[in-house]
């Protein structure tokens, strides 16, 4: 829960700033003296405190618009790599020790890792998508020691199962933005 108000925490520091300093000026006799008997300084703190918590907080809320203007693009890049992700699995978890079937393998896992090399300033910028595309590294980074560790002998499908399962639990979230037919059209290949 701390992680979520984070971001926020600039903004806060400053109305607490703000906020002390009003309670002071009300209640504490010197201290409204001193700012009374320096009204420039009092006036230049204020206007950039004003200035401090106006700029937080329309970043914090550009932050938030932008993230949500961008979840369907997110939502379909998350449903791409989960499609590619599968048809990396059934490549290697299928190939016989043929190196057409290995090549082709190798192709899928190429593929799917460029693909996330091209969604990964999309996915890195807000929690969640960090979350799933850390999830697609980590997938990658088993199908490669797959591909490596497998030699002449096919790679076992139970052993991909464990992080395919998680990856597809990090999408579902960032799914939700799509509707059905958006899904649908991500995922035709799939």
């Amino acid at each position: 829960m701390f992680r979520r108000w984070l971001p926020w925490s600039g903004t806060v520091t400053v109305m607490v700033i703000t906020a002390v300093l009003v309670a002071l000026d009300l209640s504490d006799r010197t201290v409204h003296h001193y700012w009374t008997q320096h009204s420039f300084t009092s006036s230049v703190l204020s206007g950039v405190l004003v200035l401090a918590l106006t700029v937080l907080l329309v970043d914090r809320v550009n932050q938030h618009r932008q993230l949500r203007n961008q979840s369907r693009a997110i939502g379909a890049q998350a449903a791409i790599i989960v499609a590619q992700a599968g048809r990396a699995v059934d490549a290697i978890t299928s190939a016989s020790p043929s190196q057409d079937d290995r090549d082709a393998a190798g192709e899928e896992l190429r593929t799917y890792t460029q693909m996330l090399l091209v969604s990964a300033p999309v996915l890195i910028g807000a929690d969640v998508p960090r979350r799933f595309l850390e999830s697609a590294q980590r997938l990658a980074a088993r199908l490669y020691r797959a591909i490596r560790d497998a030699g002449d002998q096919p790679v076992a499908k139970t052993s991909l199962d464990a992080e395919v399962k998680q990856l597809r639990a990090d999408a579902a979230p960032l799914l939700q933005a799509l509707n059905l037919q958006q899904r649908a059209a991500v995922t035709a290949g799939e």
